[in-house]
This record gives structure tokens, C-alpha cells and sequence, in this order.
């Protein structure tokens, strides 16, 4: 897998200040998009485990609230089978900092159930995730005074509460 970038103290992709990892690769090609150039699986530079251990060092810092996963497509199959074992290192590091992902996916419709997008890496990695920012964005529904997402169709899921309870708990932030 390769990122594109590394925010050390973002406070844009979810609540409190948090580290950012933009993966590299995406399928969905939203026009718009605000980062296309991640639509190659090979822009940035390689993820590595010094990567890795540079991240756990970042979210170590008292002030972090946690790590956002965006990209790119962090559900892509070949993103999933990388960042599934790292996302556990950062659960057993740090149990009190939230996980949150932002994906083109609609949980119901691509992630839950079978579709290309699931693979044996997915209900794991759905597990560690505590914020889910799904649906693809649509620049005909671009909306830049939401929080914490471009489009009207897209929403801020609380997934432990929605796992646990099997019904969509979204978050409004509003």
C-alpha cells in the first residue's frame, strides 16, 4: 500500500485534534474530488512499518484524540489487508483513542454485505472503526457548511452503537 500524505495535528477529518493517514487508491472517482491524485495506487510513498511506528509515535502525544483514515480509499480490498493489522497495533497501544474512516462506501449497501468491496480483512477492520463517513461524494449535493464531510449524502456513523445494535446510528454534527 502507499499514502499520499501524513496531517500530524488535524482538525478536519473528525473531532479533536487527530492524526490523518490519506491512503493511496480509489475506485470510486467522485468527480470533484478534493484528492484525485490519490486515485493511484501507487501515488506517495510506500507504507512501511517504520511508517507504521512513525504514526504510533504521532498518537502518542497526550493532545491527540485519535486516527482518521482517508485517502484515496481506505476500504479498497489491497488497503484493508494493510491497514487492518496496523489498526490493531494502535487499539493495543492506544484502547482510548477513536478510529474514524472516511470511505465512498455505503455501509449497508457495500461493506455489510457482499460486494467487491469486501474482503476477509473487512468486518475486522469495521470493528476498530468507531466514526464511519460514508457515501461517495456528489458534487451536485456539495455542501461546504457540513461537518466533517462534502455531500448531503453522506453521513457520520456512529459504528460501534450501529454493529451493536444492527440499526444505522449517524451522528449530527450540525
Amino acid at each position: 500500500m502507499y499514502y499520499g500524505e501524513i496531517k500530524n495535528c488535524d482538525i478536519a477529518d473528525g473531532i479533536g485534534v487527530r492524526v490523518s493517514l490519506f491512503v493511496s487508491g480509489c475506485r470510486h472517482h467522485c468527480e470533484g474530488c478534493f484528492n484525485a491524485m490519490t486515485w493511484d495506487f501507487d501515488y506517495g510513498k510506500p507504507f512501511t512499518e517504520e511508517t507504521e511506528d512513525q504514526l504510533l509515535e504521532m498518537l502518542s502525544c497526550e493532545y491527540i484524540d485519535g486516527l482518521t483514515l482517508l485517502g484515496g480509499e481506505p476500504m479498497e480490498p489491497e488497503n484493508q489487508r494493510v491497514l487492518a493489522p496496523f489498526m490493531r497495533r494502535v487499539k493495543e497501544k492506544y484502547p482510548e483513542k477513536s478510529i474514524w474512516c472516511y470511505t465512498g462506501c455505503v455501509l449497508e449497501d457495500e461493506l455489510l454485505h457482499e460486494s467487491p468491496w469486501r474482503c476477509e480483512c473487512t468486518d475486522e477492520m469495521l470493528s476498530m472503526i468507531d466514526v464511519l463517513v460514508d457515501g461517495r461524494f456528489i458534487l451536485a449535493k456539495r455542501n461546504i457548511s457540513l461537518g466533517f464531510r462534502g455531500s448531503d449524502n453522506q453521513r457520520i456513523i456512529d459504528l460501534k452503537s450501529t454493529l451493536k445494535t444492527g440499526k444505522t446510528i449517524t451522528i449530527d454534527l450540525d
